[in-house]
């Protein structure tokens, strides 16, 4: 989404002489959620659209123009990276490769490494540090909460080699005996599931509404839609309840790393 949208309320916030808290307060909003519109990180409900026109006396305008639900996002990443680092929950779906604030370095640089068109040494490392970071959440002790649900396929694609996979999977198992993240396991033997066909991220926050962030091959998509929402957050729990319990899925975490030091 451009930023378009979010000049223009802050343009018409402006010239009546509001603030962003004495705008959220008036339209039943929050104030951060009032800065991310405006700096073209979310995009409003419809009904938040409503209460920003009749405060601003806009008319319909913010209504009924709003950036379509379904338009590209060029700076998809950055947007979810920014919201990652706010958020207070985060449940992960990963189909193909570990999340990317669970990955270790190892398994990072295995993963972009395997960038299309390819990338120089230099740009791989900018890249990598920035991965690294995203991670540092996770410092915390307690928040995020995090949730990560893997579909088996995770686990059993090799990158970067079999001793990379045990390392990675090892921090996997590391970081859920701590307590620090939950990890369930989508079986091979569980065929199809709601979330098949493409990676996913739902975040909570303090004080603004929740989002999911959905990408695949050179595109990423932040809904907030609330009906899109619910619609995501029920296919995660739908999935979820046929996952193998927590116990089991470390069972089958550290027997897989095993197996890849055994490989290897």
């Amino acid at each position: 989404m451009t930023s378009t949208y979010g000049d223009w309320l802050k343009q018409q916030r402006e010239t009546a002489g509001l603030t962003q808290q004495e705008l959220a307060d008036a339209a039943v909003m929050t104030r951060s959620h009032i800065a991310h519109i405006e700096a073209g990180r979310r995009i409003p409900s419809k009904e938040d659209a409503r209460r920003l026109d009749r405060v601003l006396n806009t008319g319909n305008v913010l209504s009924s123009f709003l950036p379509a639900e379904d338009a590209a996002v060029a700076d998809y990443f950055e947007a979810a990276r920014l919201l990652e680092q706010q958020a207070v929950m985060i449940r992960e779906f990963a189909l193909s490769f570990v999340p990317g604030i669970l990955q270790t370095e190892r398994y990072a640089r295995a993963v972009l490494g395997t960038s299309f068109p390819p990338v120089g040494e230099q740009e791989c490392d900018r890249r990598l540090v920035t991965r690294l970071e995203r991670a540092k959440i996770l410092d915390d002790p307690v928040t995020p909460v995090v949730w990560a649900l893997l579909d088996e396929a995770v686990l059993r694609r090799e990158i970067g080699g079999p001793d990379v996979m045990a390392e990675q999977i090892d921090h996997l198992v590391g970081l859920a005996e701590r307590g620090r993240i939950q990890v369930h396991v989508l079986p091979f033997s569980l065929g199809l599931h709601p979330l098949l066909s493409n990676m996913l991220t739902l975040m909570w926050f303090e004080d603004q509404p929740p989002v999911a962030y959905g990408e695949g091959l050179y595109m990423g998509k932040i809904h907030d839609v609330p009906g899109v929402i619910q619609d995501l957050q029920h296919r995660y729990d739908f999935a979820l309840g046929n996952a193998m319990p927590v116990r089991e899925s470390l069972a089958l975490l550290k027997a897989t790393a095993e197996d890849y030091r055994h490989h290897g």
